[in-house]
């Protein structure tokens, strides 16, 4: 067997695999699509046959939802950049704001979970520096599935809350600020040259929920990259080694997309500069009180329910910033 052709290559083959699930998922939807469709024209004919206004309340309905499906595989159609279709990783960072910023994070990090649970995606934890007083300093989610680098992506930056804070003895409002980072999951294939006198790897305990290994063993790996000041983290797996190995591999994802921008002034936008997670640099709002809305100020776009966005239901957002690119 010639091990230097595509099946001796596993890297190779299962980029092959990943892009052939993609093509088979794409022509899945427009099958369901196009059944859906005959229906909606077999109930409608009924309708005209008997008068039955049951018939029509529920073709109009199924046109109603069709037509929503049938937008969401158009603005899939936007996903053509280089690394759209790659699993994502995000990072949550608390900002200014305490206590009230950590659970903010915290919460946002509940968001995005839920996200990926009604899109299908698998989300994974790399690591999680929870506080003793409450909420989250940071985190580190894997997010595996298609497209999912391409539907994040645009949920980079600065996520602002306004509401009673619950950490208030007095009830007053306040507004608290977390950031999002998102790069892509970099193939094992894509060749990053790291040297290895510009890392510094330090290993500490682990913190939070986990194995048998956690809180027993310095098992956790924290690693810099000493000119770009990149850090990375990961704790959750089973062995220093599997942390190590997990821990490089977010930093080539990080270093690609840094070597990829063409000017330096974009460099804390990559490495994740996190000093001004504040006000004036945000690019939504969550409102709890006075009133209640998101709003998202790159598109407009906003809406009332906030419960049912911070339950996960932001495709609205998302979509929204995909039609910009129009």
């Amino acid at each position: 067997m010639n091990t230097d052709g595509f099946w001796g290559n596993p890297e190779a083959a299962q980029k092959k695999m990943k892009e052939k699930k993609s093509i088979e998922n794409t022509l899945n939807k427009l099958d369901d699509l196009a059944g859906r469709l005959e229906d909606m024209d077999v109930l409608i004919e009924m309708y005209e046959e008997d008068g039955d206004e049951s018939l029509l309340d529920e073709a109009l309905e199924g046109c109603k939802a069709l037509e929503a499906d049938l937008e969401e595989l158009r603005l899939a159609t936007f996903l053509d950049g280089k690394y759209d279709s790659n699993n994502a990783i995000i990072q949550v960072h608390a900002g200014s704001g305490g206590t009230d910023a950590q659970d903010w994070a915290q919460l946002l990090l509940r968001m995005y979970t839920r996200w990926c649970d009604k899109k299908g995606y698998k989300a994974k934890m790399i690591s999680l520096q929870d506080d003793t007083e409450g909420g989250i300093k940071s985190a580190t989610l894997l997010v595996e599935g298609i497209n999912a680098y391409g539907y994040l992506k645009n949920e980079k930056g600065v996520h602002r809350l306004v509401r009673i804070s619950p950490f208030d003895s007095s009830g007053r409002r306040h507004t608290s600020f977390a950031s999002l980072d998102v790069t892509p999951e970099i193939d094992d294939d894509v060749s990053v040259e790291i040297n290895p006198d510009d890392l510094r790897i330090d290993t500490y305990r682990s913190s939070g929920a986990g194995g048998q290994h956690v809180n027993t063993t310095d098992s956790a790996i924290r690693i810099t990259h000493i000119p770009t000041n990149i850090v990375v983290t990961c704790q959750n797996e089973r062995s220093q080694i599997q942390n190590k190995d997990t821990a490089m591999k977010l930093l080539r994802s990080k270093l690609l997309e840094l070597a990829e921008k063409e000017q330096k002034e974009n460099l804390s936008e990559l490495k994740g500069d996190y000093s001004q997670i504040t006000w004036g640099s945000q690019i939504r709002s969550y409102v709890f009180h006075p009133y209640k809305m998101v709003k998202d100020h790159r598109t407009g776009a906003e809406v009332s329910n906030v419960d049912s966005v911070m339950d996960g239901d932001i495709d609205y957002f998302i979509n929204e910033k995909l039609k910009h690119k129009e």
